[in-house]
């Protein structure tokens, strides 16, 4: 039986395995709607490495998307192996962007935005990024995602560098699945050592906080208060900052009793990848998950201990003030946080080699122009579940039924799914799927509630019907990609404004 191929003319390439030259290229058959590897000029699929052949055709021979494949394809070009960043033009840094993908059909899409908007390079993408929460829910491991990150960069024939991050990391014994797959990018979250009392803490129970931090576990001894202080107080002198002594000292001392543990922490986790990936790679400390916003002297004293114990980290994400909440914009006084963001980027710049990192970054459109106006190009942008959201908006266009259960299955599930997240979408406000016409529905992505609902209930989703949700998209990969094009040049666009 012939089979009706449409072939993604971007992945056509040559290259050499060994002894042999191969042209190799994807496909799409039009019947199933799956993806198939194709080898052109073969007439002898045997002859070939690549495992699982389904069929041949014209003279081609043609190969299931699998991991060994994948493997293979990545003997062959090397661009398909991400890299860790390094500087752009002229040794700047450029802004970095993650790019999380929850369904693994994504990242087509996500490159054409960024051919759109960033084509030489303005901008270093991360393509394969999920957390171990989020892999727990989606049921994915770490190769899976890096796979399907693969196999959408060798279709669009994206050569440039890019990433994978395994992102909020939070013990040692999650790091090896991940460095094993090949993930350049390693995001630690030590939320769990951040003591948040310390902010009220009486003197004595701070000071015995501190007493108590086991700097021996990493062999080191903290920085001492006097020394802290006077960095910070020489610091805000030369960038004008009015700095009162007397408030510089209980700063201080409550940022050793509420970070120290969390510095340890980082710092035990950064020797274990050194030790597991001694080649190099990304490093990023996110404390944006604690329950009062990052201080500025809190965010020095981070900065400051890292560097004194040798951690190389490339981006730091502080929580600022305000709410930022999955899949909405930032909710909060925007003319307040810019002060903030202007500070929290001189603090980046006094230390140098790392950028200012924005989570839940996601749909932060009034963010943007600030975060770039104040700390350049040495910005990251993270995002995870808003690339979910656009699947079940082209649902909501093309089969509406499947986007109904989508909702009705939010109604349900978003009072025990939204206890991990900060989000603050009122359930009752959720409209009964069953009342609403079909032409009302892709609308539905717009409105605060419903967007977050369906947000943070993805891993109820995906379990209760994740496969058809899965077809839907393979069945219309075209409707997914325009629909992934026109929100990320939103997002990327901002980055390189001032170019």
């Amino acid at each position: 039986m012939a089979h009706n191929l449409k072939i993604y003319p971007n992945s056509i390439r040559t290259g050499r395995l060994a002894a042999n030259e191969l042209t190799v290229f994807l496909a799409r058959d039009e019947e199933s709607g799956e993806r198939v590897l194709g080898v052109r000029g073969s007439a002898d699929a045997a002859r070939l490495p690549f495992a699982q052949p389904l069929f041949s055709q014209d003279g081609d021979q043609f190969f299931a998307p699998n991991p060994e494949n994948a493997a293979i394809l990545r003997k062959i070009f090397s661009w398909l192996i991400p890299a860790p960043m390094n500087t752009g033009k002229g040794g700047e840094a450029v802004p970095s962007f993650g790019f999380g993908d929850r369904l693994g059909l994504a990242t087509p899409g996500h490159i054409q935005a960024l051919r759109a908007v960033s084509p030489a390079g303005e901008i270093y993408p991360i393509f394969a990024q999920q957390s171990v929460r989020e892999n727990a829910r989606t049921g994915r491991t770490p190769q899976q995602v890096m796979d399907d990150a693969l196999w959408g960069v060798f279709q669009e024939g994206w050569q440039q560098p890019w990433g994978g991050d395994a992102d909020h990391l939070k013990q040692v014994s999650d790091l090896p699945a991940f460095v094993q797959a090949g993930y350049t990018f390693f995001t630690v979250d030590p939320g769990e050592h951040v003591d948040s009392t310390a902010d009220t803490d009486e003197l004595q129970i701070l000071i015995a906080k501190i007493s108590a931090q086991p700097w021996e576990k990493i062999g080191e001894k903290s920085i001492s208060q006097d020394e802290l202080v006077e960095h910070y107080l020489a610091f805000c002198a030369s960038a004008g900052w009015p700095c009162d002594q007397t408030s510089v000292q209980q700063g201080a001392l409550r940022a050793f009793a509420k970070y120290g543990q969390a510095v340890i922490h980082i710092a035990k986790m950064y020797r274990a990848l050194q030790a597991l990936k001694p080649e190099g790679f990304d490093f990023e400390v996110s404390v944006d998950e604690t329950e009062t916003p990052t201080s500025l002297l809190e965010h020095f004293y981070i900065a400051s201990e890292l560097k004194r114990l040798g951690v190389k980290f490339n981006s730091l994400a502080p929580r600022f003030p305000g709410r930022f909440e999955k899949g909405v914009d930032y909710i909060g006084d925007l003319a307040a946080l810019e002060p903030e963001l202007a500070r929290h980027a001189a603090i980046m710049r006094h230390f140098g080699g790392y950028r200012l990192s924005l989570h839940s970054g996601s749909d932060k459109f009034s963010i943007y122009p600030l975060l770039v106006r104040h700390a350049g190009r040495s910005v990251h942008v993270k995002t995870a579940g808003t690339s979910y959201l656009e699947a079940l908006r082209v649902a909501a266009a093309l089969e509406p039924e499947l986007f109904r259960q989508a909702l009705e299955l939010a109604r349900q599930r978003y009072a025990t799914d939204r206890l991990t997240y900060h989000v603050s979408a009122n359930q009752g406000r959720l409209p009964d799927p069953q009342t609403l016409t079909d032409h009302a529905l892709p609308g539905l992505l717009d409105d605060f509630d419903v967007r977050q609902a369906l947000h943070v209930t993805f891993g109820s989703a995906l379990a209760d019907f994740g496969g058809e949700l899965k077809d839907m998209l393979t069945t219309h990969p075209e409707d997914y990609d325009r629909a992934l094009l026109k929100h990320f040049i939103r997002h990327l666009e901002p980055l390189v404004a001032n170019d």
